[in-house]
């Protein structure tokens, strides 16, 4: 599945005032739906919590990479998802990385409603 990117602060506002939201070592991800039906959108942010440019920057690089991986795959359509990069982004282990990620999905269930 096509991963479209969020590039504007009001679609990010709008996932996390609409959205649901679990926080996980690695990352914090907010899933909305959307009404609209298209594909999945997906958008990467770093604070300046997360450290200097460069490790926003390698943060963001690695979210996109684990994005890429596991909501290519389990990702659903009609939904914007927002990945948020943490203190421990840029320095945790790739796998470890993408199984938060996993396990976040996991844990928002079904299009962000929990279980």
């Amino acid at each position: 599945m096509a991963l479209r990117r969020l590039k504007r602060r009001p679609e990010f506002l709008q996932v996390a005032s609409k959205g649901q939201k679990a926080a996980m070592p690695g990352l914090v991800l907010q899933i909305c739906d959307r009404a609209d039906g298209e594909g999945l959108r997906v958008g990467f942010t770093a604070s300046r919590k997360v450290g200097g440019a460069v490790e926003r920057n390698r943060a963001r690089r690695r979210l996109r990479a684990a994005a890429e991986q596991v909501l290519g795959a389990k990702g659903r359509a009609a939904h914007d998802y927002v990945l948020i990069a943490r203190a421990e982004t840029a320095r945790r282990p790739f796998q470890l990385l993408l199984d938060d990620l996993d396990r976040a999905l996991a844990r928002l269930g079904d299009g962000g409603r929990r279980r």
